[in-house]
C-alpha cells in the first residue's frame, strides 16, 4: 500500500504552504507584531477561520516547521539500524538535514532575516521556547521507548535535556555568526565540527550515567 498521501491530504497540505509562506513574507517586511491574522488571510485568499484550522496559535504560521521536525525526530529514532543508539540517530538526522539544506537544517544564507523577525518578537521567542520544550519532550519519550525505561526512570529525560542543550547552544552560536555578517558557506565547517564535538561529549556523559 502506497505511503503518499491522497489528493485531498495533498490539497490541504498546499493550502497550508500557501498560508505559511504568505504569512512568512507579510511578516519579514512588516514584522510579526505588525501583521494581522486577518491581513494573512485577505492576502492568502483565505477565511481567518480557514488560517485558524491551520494554525491554531499566530506565532505558529512563522514557527510552521516544528510538526515535521517532530515526525523527522520520530522516525530517525524508532527506525535507526539495529545497534545504532538514538542519540547517534539524532545526530545522523541533524547532519543530514545539513548536507541537504533543509530549512529544519537550521542555518543557512538570508536566515538572518528569519531570525531578526524573531529577535524582533517576544510573543515569537516564547512560542520558539515553547515548541523546542515540546521536541525535547517527546526525545525523553523516545528515548524512554528505546531503553525500555521504567516511567520513574528520570535518566531518558535527562538524556533529552543534554542533547537539546547540545543543538540548541551550537546553533545561537553559529547563528549569532551569521547574523553579525559572517556566510553560511564561511561558519559551516566549524558548525558541524561543533556538532560533533558536542555530540561526542554527550555519549561520553551517557555513558557514564
Amino acid at each position: 500500500m502506497s505511503n503518499e498521501p491522497g489528493l485531498r491530504e495533498r490539497k490541504k497540505l498546499q493550502t497550508r504552504k500557501l498560508i505559511s509562506d504568505v504569512a512568512s513574507g507579510l511578516f519579514m517586511r512588516h514584522g510579526f507584531d505588525n501583521v494581522t491574522v486577518a491581513e494573512v488571510a485577505e492576502a492568502a485568499g483565505v477565511s481567518t477561520k480557514t488560517v485558524f484550522n491551520y494554525f491554531p496559535r499566530k506565532e505558529d504560521l512563522f514557527l510552521d516547521r516544528f510538526p515535521e521536525a517532530a515526525e523527522l525526530i520520530t522516525r530517525a529514532v524508532r527506525e535507526r539500524p539495529e545497534g545504532e543508539e538514538p542519540p547517534a540517530a539524532l545526530r545522523r538526522l541533524l547532519l543530514d538535514l545539513l548536507e541537504r539544506r533543509h530549512p529544519l537544517g537550521g542555518v543557512g544564507d538570508g536566515y538572518q532575516f528569519f531570525w531578526q523577525v524573531i529577535l524582533d518578537s517576544p510573543s515569537l521567542q516564547a512560542r520558539a521556547r515553547e515548541l523546542v520544550d515540546g521536541l525535547e519532550n517527546l526525545l525523553g519519550v523516545l528515548f524512554a521507548e528505546a531503553s525500555g525505561a521504567g516511567p520513574g526512570d528520570p535518566w531518558p529525560r535527562v538524556a533529552a535535556g543534554l542533547a537539546v542543550s547540545a543543538y540548541r547552544t551550537t546553533y545561537i552560536i553559529t547563528a549569532r555568526r551569521i547574523l553579525a555578517g559572517e556566510r553560511f558557506d564561511d561558519v559551516i565547517d566549524d558548525h558541524i565540527a561543533l556538532l560533533n564535538r558536542s555530540f561526542d561529549a554527550l555519549d561520553r556523559a551517557l555513558a557514564s550515567g
